[in-house]
């Protein structure tokens, strides 16, 4: 069921979508130098150190001890799964057409909430998902192409990847709300990210880069982890908590609004007419599927 959010919700969704959309930036600048998978498995590694210290300093510790099967599952579900694939699908097709493909991650969490969960979704919000969808069309049209080196079959397999990582985001976050509404966000944060670092050391291992990653690169990764990851996810759970599955699955076409934003602050990339009219129908359609915007008859 998706709530109706209050202004601390809504507070929490943009500065999410503001992390997340900065983290295209540092993955930009840290990916090359580390290499996709050890550059994931710095990344959850990084958040997992954070989340924990800040749970071990809260008390909280025993939390993890609950249910760690169901943390591990969700760490693989949730980053570890995920985040290979989208890795693995930027190598095929361009930013903007992973965001699309990323931002169908609302739709997948309310059709499995729906078949698995039978969760209602109301006809205004299947409306605002679609909307919204259509919104990261428009805003990121002409950059969602599929890379002119990319063969037939990497293509149609980055395809399949991203699909599946979004799928895998929609099952998560029905998965979090069902079967571990009783733990807090912050051990859900914490253990989730552990559990994607446990499971991709060895992978990040045998791939890790033959030269050490520089200053930067690591200063990249380190903002990438704490900030646009332990943060995000310590905000992402708390959403999820308060507003349901779908509503903070809604964060995904708020994403590249911000990236586009970071683009034009930091890099000096132009303002133009077509990012503003995606944008305006990503928040028209957001505001829909989060029940902000309501017809009334009559």
């Amino acid at each position: 069921m998706l709530r109706t959010m209050k202004p601390r919700d809504l507070t929490d969704l943009v500065l999410l979508a503001a992390l997340w959309g900065a983290s295209f930036l540092f993955m930009r600048h840290a990916a090359p130098a580390f290499g996709p998978i050890a550059l994931v498995e710095v990344r959850v590694a990084i958040a997992a150190a954070f989340l924990g210290a800040l749970l071990a300093w809260r008390g909280g510790l025993r939390e993890l001890r609950v249910r760690p099967g169901a943390l591990l599952l969700l760490g693989l579900v949730n980053s570890a799964l995920p985040f290979s694939l989208l890795t693995f699908a930027t190598l095929h097709v361009t930013a903007g057409f992973a965001a699309i493909l990323n931002a169908t991650t609302p739709l997948w969490t309310a059709l499995i909430g729906w078949l698995w969960l039978r969760n209602a979704i109301r006809p205004l919000q299947w409306l605002g998902l679609a909307i919204g969808l259509v919104g990261v069309a428009v805003l990121v049209w002409g950059k969602a192409s599929l890379r002119p080196d990319a063969s037939q079959l990497g293509t149609t397999l980055a395809l399949a990847a991203a699909l599946v990582a979004t799928a895998c985001y929609g099952l998560s976050a029905n998965y979090t709300r069902s079967r571990l509404a009783q733990v807090s966000p912050l051990a859900l944060a914490a253990g989730s990210q552990i559990g994607a670092a446990l499971l991709l050391a060895v992978p990040a291992l045998l791939s890790w880069p033959a030269v050490t990653p520089g200053a930067a690169a690591w200063g990249s990764a380190l903002a990438l982890g704490i900030a646009c990851t332990g943060l995000a996810y310590l905000l992402y759970f708390r959403l999820l908590t308060r507003v349901g599955a779908v509503g903070a699955s809604a964060v995904t076409f708020l994403i590249p609004v911000f990236a586009a934003l970071w683009g034009a602050l930091l890099l000096d990339e132009a303002v133009t007419l077509q990012m503003l009219a995606g944008g305006a129908v990503i928040l028209a359609g957001t505001a829909l599927a989060l029940g902000l915007l309501r017809w009334r008859a009559g």
